[in-house]
């Protein structure tokens, strides 16, 4: 039995702070998400069948944020370089900011996202399930 299966085939997302959902959309949607939902309180991004979720954090200080997400891709290379076309910064104090490609030992190849409201992205290269 499959873990979809055992929980009656929903699925889990992931759930991040905004400190202003203007400023969140349209950073987001520079990395092609799509509005799915939004009100005052809740926030939904699409892309590519993959879905983030946002709650309001007007308090939250970006250098001090916790708040991460995985996102697992087949094709980690063409995503990357959608992304480094739009010319974030690399430097590490920066944020937003977009790393290379790496591979951890043991771990999939993958690079790192952080937003402006530093969540960390973990972008990894989706591994196949047999």
């Amino acid at each position: 039995m499959t873990a979809a299966a055992m929980i009656g085939g929903g699925r889990i997302t992931a759930n991040l702070p905004s400190r202003d959902f203007d400023r969140t959309e349209a950073f987001y949607g520079r990395l092609g998400f799509q509005v799915a939902f939004r009100n005052a309180t809740w926030m939904i991004l699409e892309r590519d069948g993959q879905q983030v979720e946002f709650f309001p954090h007007p308090d939250l200080v970006p250098t001090e944020s916790w708040f991460s997400a995985c996102l697992r891709v087949a094709d980690l290379d063409r995503l990357h370089a959608d992304w480094v076309a739009l010319e974030l910064p690399g430097d590490p104090a920066a944020i937003p900011r977009l790393t290379p490609a790496f591979e951890p030992d043991g771990a999939p190849r993958m690079f790192a996202l952080i937003d402006p409201d530093g969540s960390l992205w973990r972008v990894m290269e989706q591994e196949s399930v047999t």
